[in-house]
C-alpha cells in the first residue's frame, strides 16, 4: 500500500531571495546555542590563565594610571573638575566594551570558517555571543569604576547623580549595537578584502582619539566640535559620563542622531552579512 503519511520538517534550509529576508526569527530558535557560545567564549578567555577575570581590573587600572601621567600631568588636559583617575576610567570602561565588541566580531567569518562549513545555524549567533560575553567583562570593569566612585565619595566628592543615571543602560545597549554593526560589516568585507583587518586595527586606534575618552567635549574648540560630533560615540560617551558622574554634555537631539546612525548601520550590516554568508566559503 502507498505511504500516505505526509513528511514534516522542523527546518527548511533554502537560499535567501531578498536583501530583507534576514530570518532574524531563527535567532530565538537557536537561543540555547547562543548561551553555549557565550559560555565557551567566557571560559576560553580565562582558561590557562593565573589571574583570570582579574585581568579586566588590571588592564583599565594600569591604562588609567598611564593616562593620568601622560594626559593629566604632562599634557595637562582638563577633566571638567572631575578627578582625573575617575574621568579616565569612566571613559575607558565604555570604550573598552565598544572596542572589544568591534574587534571580537570583525573576524567572524575567518575565525569560524571551520564551524560554518560543517553545520548550519544562524551565523549571527557568533557575533551576538561575542557582544554578550563582552558584556560580562564590562560588568567586571564597571565594578572597578563603582569602587573608585565609592572611594571619591568617601573623600567628599559630590557626583550630582539623579535621573541622569537612566542614561547608563540606554548608552550601553546602543554602544553594543554599534560595535556589533561595525564588526559584522568589517567581517563581511574581510572575506574578500583581507586588507580590512589591518585597516580596522589602525582605524580603531584613531577612533579613540576622536572620542572624548581622554578629554571632555568642552575642551574641543568650537570650530572642531561639529566634526567630533559626527562620531556617534562622542555623545554616548558624554551621556555615560553624565549619568555616572553628573558631568558631561547631554544633547537629546545628538543622542537621537547616535541612535539613528546605529540602527541604520546595523540594518545595512546585517543585510550585507546575510548576503556574504551564502558564498563566503568560496573566498575564505
Amino acid at each position: 500500500m502507498p505511504d500516505t503519511q505526509t513528511e514534516s520538517w522542523d527546518l527548511i534550509i533554502q537560499p535567501k531571495t531578498s536583501w530583507f529576508n534576514l530570518r532574524l526569527n531563527e535567532l530565538w530558535s537557536y537561543r540555547d546555542l547562543l548561551f553555549i557560545m557565550v559560555k565557551r567564549d567566557f571560559i576560553a578567555a580565562y582558561k590557562q590563565t593565573i589571574l583570570g577575570p582579574l585581568w579586566h581590573f588590571l588592564q583599565p587600572l594600569f591604562t588609567t594610571i598611564v593616562f593620568v601621567i601622560v594626559f593629566g600631568r604632562i599634557a595637562r588636559i582638563p577633566t571638567d573638575n572631575i578627578p582625573q583617575p575617575l574621568f579616565y576610567l569612566c571613559g575607558l570602561t565604555l570604550w573598552n566594551y565598544f572596542s572589544a565588541c568591534l574587534n571580537g566580531t570583525s573576524n567572524t567569518f575567518i575565525a569560524n570558517a571551520g564551524i560554518f562549513g560543517k553545520v548550519y545555524f544562524p551565523r549571527l549567533i557568533i557575533p551576538l555571543s561575542v557582544v554578550i560575553s563582552n558584556a560580562i567583562k564590562l560588568g567586571i570593569q564597571f565594578l572597578l569604576l563603582l569602587a573608585m566612585m565609592a572611594w571619591y565619595a568617601v573623600k567628599g566628592y559630590d557626583f550630582h547623580i539623579g535621573l541622569n543615571i537612566l542614561w547608563i543602560p540606554v548608552v550601553i545597549i546602543i554602544v553594543a549595537l554599534l560595535g556589533l554593526a561595525m564588526g559584522i560589516l568589517i567581517s563581511a568585507l574581510t572575506t574578500k578584502y583581507r586588507d580590512m583587518t589591518v585597516l580596522m586595527s589602525f582605524a580603531v586606534q584613531l577612533l579613540m582619539y576622536a572620542t572624548p575618552v581622554i578629554y571632555p567635549l568642552s575642551f574641543i574648540p568650537e570650530k572642531y566640535k561639529n566634526l567630533i560630533g559626527l562620531n556617534p560615540l562622542t555623545w554616548l560617551t558624554e551621556a555615560f559620563r553624565n549619568g555616572l558622574l553628573g558631568n558631561g554634555l547631554v544633547d537629546i537631539s545628538m543622542i537621537g542622531y547616535s541612535v539613528l546612525v546605529t540602527l541604520l548601520l546595523l540594518l545595512a550590516s546585517i543585510m550585507i552579512f546575510s548576503k556574504v554568508e551564502k558564498t563566503f566559503m568560496d573566498t575564505v
